[in-house]
């Protein structure tokens, strides 16, 4: 069994980054909402256990905590923020609500040596900047811990009890705020939990391509194929696993970008020779969206003709047992996140719903364990195409979320053209890389402009792009102003229906970062 740590989730939003970060090291990990971590314990007898952070407060009743086990199964122990207060008083000690709230930068002086400090923090004395998000502080350690870190509000900033090998940390070092924090989650899983780094992405490809065979036997798999790289990375290693046991159903809807369908085709059928079922369903969606403007309908309304589609292309492929999609382990977090309890809903590929029960095919999921940009190393090494594997991320719906307001043919038309050019400027600037996701927005709004000497009343185009580590957060990518005039020059010059263009400078917060 591969050396693993467990990462008990107590409700924080940032929890998913300390699965991230440990990866990072090398080491594997996995998230587990509080409320099954006993049951997780024993199952995976992980080499260290990491306690997250949380909305509540140990004070209040009916607060989470961590199963006995975590404390009796002798493994090493870290708690962030709520995790450490937890790790306190269910040790003995004592924390409270506070007045000296700590939200944002903070500094932490160094009071003692620790292994959790080691080559990063060794000077003792020292003031080192921490991200802190935090209304409760611990008050009194239990018997054995001793202070190993102070900040100007929580004077037990960072405590340790290194016989037992329990750490506990005020602030959040899996946050980039915290520049330090990736070497001292380093230092918890290499020094003080004793794991090598030696979890790979090749590693995984082999034991991935053995748990589809075992789990499929001789049975037959399908596929929904979005063209995404989540979708795109699975089928190439099922097909790997089991061959012509998979076939490949792509629903094309009409609102890809531009010329993307015929590249997925390309792709599958002709580079990889995967069996693929090509539905050009585009004018069926396309009609059933026109005139829509409420952005959840559009999304019902897509799902449920996605669902209608993929299921007949099922029936008429036949005698299948198994669905395979690419969920990946964010999904996996997100539907057993403590404060929503288990979901039910399988989600598709396309952000829009789930495949109904009806179907009664049993689930393959050779991705659930990944984050997005380990998909894509995945992808790479599968030996897929890096400008296919590198590609920004497109929802399920498509340029319907990306087209505010009522839909026509004639407006898709138009964003997808824009969207290409601008992408295309990118390219040329050698910023597609930098860039988490870019996008055409075109707007719900005509304005009145001069082009030569006659006058147009035409739509405004939004262009978006923002950068990200992790697609949970993001910032907007700071642009100089000579590549907007150059993408906006082009747009407005190529694209008949557009005679202005704007750029959307607006940060997200976790959760989604596209349009609508």
């Amino acid at each position: 069994m591969t050396d693993t740590i467990l990462i008990i989730d107590f409700g924080s939003q940032v929890t998913q980054l300390i699965a991230r970060r440990v990866r990072e090291t090398g080491v594997y990990s996995e998230v587990v909402p509080f409320q099954s971590a006993e049951a997780a314990i024993e199952r995976m007898k992980p080499k260290g256990i990491i306690f997250s952070g949380g909305p509540a407060s140990t004070g209040d009743i009916d607060s989470p905590r961590a199963p006995d086990n975590a404390f009796s199964c002798g493994v090493p122990i870290l708690g962030i923020c709520y995790g450490q207060m937890t790790l306190c008083v269910q040790m003995g000690g004592q924390a409270e609500s506070s007045d000296h709230r700590e939200f944002g930068r903070a500094y932490v002086n160094v009071k003692g040596k620790s292994p959790l400090f080691d080559g990063v923090w060794d000077d003792v004395d020292s003031a080192h900047q921490v991200w802190m998000s935090h209304g409760d502080r611990v008050i009194n350690l239990p018997e054995g811990f001793e202070v190993i870190g102070t900040s100007e509000n929580a004077p037990f900033a960072a405590f340790a009890n290194e016989e037992r090998q329990y750490y506990g940390l005020m602030f959040h070092p899996e946050v980039v705020h915290t520049p330090d924090g990736g070497k001292l989650l380093a230092n918890f899983v290499h020094k003080v939990c004793d794991i090598p780094g030696d979890w790979s992405m090749a590693a995984f490809r082999g034991q991935a391509v053995q748990a589809i065979r075992d789990q499929v036997g001789d049975g037959k798999v399908i596929c929904g194929l979005s063209g995404g790289v989540d979708s795109s990375v699975a089928a190439v290693l099922l097909h790997e696993a089991i061959g012509d046991q998979l076939t490949c159903i792509f629903v094309d809807h009409g609102l890809m970008r531009m010329n993307e369908a015929d590249q997925v085709v390309s792709l599958f059928r002709e580079h990889y020779n995967i069996p693929l079922v090509h539905v050009d369903a585009s004018e069926m969606f396309i009609s059933a969206l026109e005139g829509e403007t409420d952005p959840e309908t559009k999304r019902k309304t897509i799902g449920k003709l996605f669902i209608d589609v993929f299921e007949d292309e099922a029936k008429r492929i036949g005698g299948a047992e198994f669905l395979a999609q690419g969920t990946l382990y964010p999904d996996v977090i997100e539907s057993v996140s403590f404060t929503g309890g288990p979901s039910v809903t399988i989600k598709s590929h396309h952000n829009v719903g789930g495949l109904p029960e009806r179907m009664n095919m049993k689930l393959v999921e050779p991705l659930r364990e990944l984050f997005k940009d380990e998909v894509r190393d995945l992808g790479r090494e599968l030996g897929l195409p890096d400008s296919f594997v590198g590609r920004h991320p497109f929802p399920g719906p498509g340029l319907a979320i990306r087209c505010p307001g009522g839909i026509t043919r004639d407006k898709l038309n138009i964003l997808r053209q824009a969207d290409a050019i601008y992408l295309d400027e990118i390219r040329k600037a050698g910023l597609y890389d930098a860039i988490w996701q870019a996008f055409a927005v075109l707007l719900p709004v005509q304005t009145v402009g001069v082009m030569g000497d006659g006058r147009t009343y035409e739509y405004v185009c939004a262009l978006r792009a923002v950068t990200s580590v992790d697609g949970m957060t993001a910032d907007f990518y700071h642009y100089d102003m000579e590549f907007l005039g150059r993408a906006a020059t082009r747009i407005i010059n190529e694209v008949k229906g557009v005679n202005r263009v704007v750029y959307d400078v607006t940060s997200k917060p976790p959760g989604t970062i596209e349009w609508e």
